[in-house]
């Protein structure tokens, strides 16, 4: 029994928080909760569509998920840019390795950017596969990514990725 309300608890806490507070400290009406809810799921459905695309290798799909004006900012690597980070993945798909992305469910934050934005934050593990090697954990890192929504279509203008103290590609 306490088993079954402990997990209960981990899925009901997530979407309570969401409804607590509005910068006023008081409860946010719930047209705003369900409209935060909303983003949420939707950003978290675009990044897991976008990282499929990663983990697959897919480069087609990945390209149609980045904005024209696409900016990467990485704590070891430094700025680059949308056809930087395209050639960066082709590269990756062609060597004779695999890199698998997966966020970590519990770390992701989504908040607004105005009507047609969103701020996704969180935290992602990155597991690397050798030829002739088993798959093992490369390294958790933190993530910010800018969403803009043009239309219905979401897209990823910017990235900051760090807190890489330790990156194991080997």
């Amino acid at each position: 029994m306490k088993i079954r309300l402990i997990i209960i608890s981990m899925i009901l806490v997530p979407f309570a928080m969401a409804h607590a507070q509005n910068n006023k400290g008081g409860k946010i009406p719930s047209d705003e909760g369900a409209k935060q809810i909303e983003l949420y799921k939707e950003i978290f459905k675009q990044d897991s569509i976008f990282f499929s695309a990663f983990n697959r290798c897919d480069t087609l799909t990945y390209r149609q998920y980045l904005t024209n004006d696409f900016e990467f900012y990485h704590d070891l690597g430094g700025l680059h840019y949308l056809e930087e980070e395209m050639q960066s993945i082709r590269e990756m798909c062609q060597r004779n390795s695999h890199i698998r992305r997966q966020l970590l469910e519990n770390t992701l934050e989504v908040h607004p950017l105005g009507v047609d934005g969103a701020l996704e934050i969180g935290v992602h593990r990155f597991y690397h596969t050798n030829s002739g090697q088993s798959e093992h954990v490369s390294g958790t890192y933190k993530f910010i990514h800018v969403w803009q929504k043009k239309g219905n279509v979401w897209r990823i203008s910017r990235v900051i990725s760090y807190d890489h103290g330790k990156m194991d590609n080997n």
